[in-house]
Parts: C-alpha cells; sequence; structure tokens
C-alpha cells in the first residue's frame, strides 16, 4: 500500500459511516473537519458570523436551563430596579452562542476544559455578538492526543469585547510515534 498523503483537511475531509448508502457516505459532511493535531497553527486567528440574540432564544435558554433570576427573566425587576435598566442575556448563553459561532464538528478533537473564563461586559436582548478564536498553543500530552489551547473572544456591536475565555482541547495526533517521547508521564 502507498503511503497516505495529507490534503489540506479543514472543510475538506468527512468522516465515512457504513451504516448509510455509499453514494450518501462519500458526500462531504457539512461543518465538518479532520484535522488533526499536527494541522493546528499556532497563531492562526478565525472569526464568526455574527449573530443577533433575540428574546425567544434568551428567554428559552433561561428555561431550558433553570435561570429564573430577574436580571434575565423580569423585565419589569430589570427596568425599573435593575443596575443596567434591562433584561440581560445570561451569562452562560453568550459563552455557549459565542463559541457555537465558532465551533466545528472536527471528528478528531475533544473538550478538555475551559479556563480564565470572564464575564467582561453585559449582553442586552437584541445585541449582535461575533467571536474570534485565536490558537494560543499546544503541547504533547498522551499517548495518542495532544493538547491545544484557543483564546475565545466574544465581541458586541461594533468591536466591545463580552466574553474572554480559553478552551482546552484533546486532539488525536496523526503520527503518535513523532510524539511518543514527549507525552507526560503517569
Amino acid at each position: 500500500m502507498a503511503a497516505e498523503t495529507f490534503a489540506p483537511t479543514v472543510g475538506v475531509e468527512s468522516t465515512h459511516p457504513k451504516d448509510m448508502p455509499k453514494e450518501h457516505s462519500n458526500l462531504p459532511v457539512w461543518n465538518a473537519e479532520n484535522w488533526l493535531y499536527e494541522d493546528w497553527p499556532v497563531g492562526q486567528k478565525i472569526r464568526s458570523l455574527r449573530r443577533t440574540i433575540g428574546e425567544g432564544e434568551s428567554h428559552l435558554f433561561n428555561a431550558l436551563v433553570v435561570d429564573i433570576h430577574p436580571y434575565v427573566q423580569d423585565q419589569m425587576f430589570a427596568e425599573s430596579e435593575g443596575v443596567f435598566g434591562r433584561r440581560l442575556v445570561a451569562g452562560a448563553f453568550v459563552f455557549s452562542a459565542g463559541l457555537g459561532l465558532v465551533a466545528t464538528n472536527c471528528v478528531n478533537a475533544f473538550s478538555y476544559g475551559y479556563d480564565k473564563l470572564r464575564f467582561i461586559k453585559p449582553v442586552f436582548i437584541g445585541d449582535t455578538i461575533y467571536t474570534i478564536r485565536t490558537n494560543i498553543d499546544k503541547r504533547p500530552k498522551y499517548e495518542k492526543m495532544g493538547l491545544i489551547r484557543a483564546a475565545y473572544e466574544v465581541y458586541k456591536g461594533d468591536g466591545e469585547l463580552v466574553l474572554y475565555c480559553e478552551h482546552l482541547q484533546t486532539v488525536r495526533y496523526r503520527d503518535p510515534t513523532a510524539f511518543a517521547d514527549q507525552v507526560e508521564k503517569k
């Protein structure tokens, strides 16, 4: 068998399920990536599309997570007694939506956790947000996966920073033997 060559992976490759017709399985999967640890460029930045947060989705999120705090659920309180004079979008929703804007369906990456999560400015119903992801660093960690760290900055309006966090992901190596002497010892 000839050695495999790897084309650029971002948005090009897809998985090929065996439990569907081959002509369907061979179609590229929308919004899926197959990048591996070696493909992840430190310093790369990407920007998401913008997204306006509506009242209905904010309310639905609050109902799903049982967040009934008056700042996010009580218009009268927020306007008459609240610090900001209007209802906030729950920080957990800003976090979820902001990260979702740059999320991909990479079949080789697994969330390891989040560091430095900060809610810097309030987000209100009707605000438009977008996210910039910056690949900060990477290091070998496990026998088959390395650890990558990306910064997520969520902005609203014309560029006001509202949220910052760092996402850690474990990502499969293309060639685990190349990192065998660098993995963390148990």
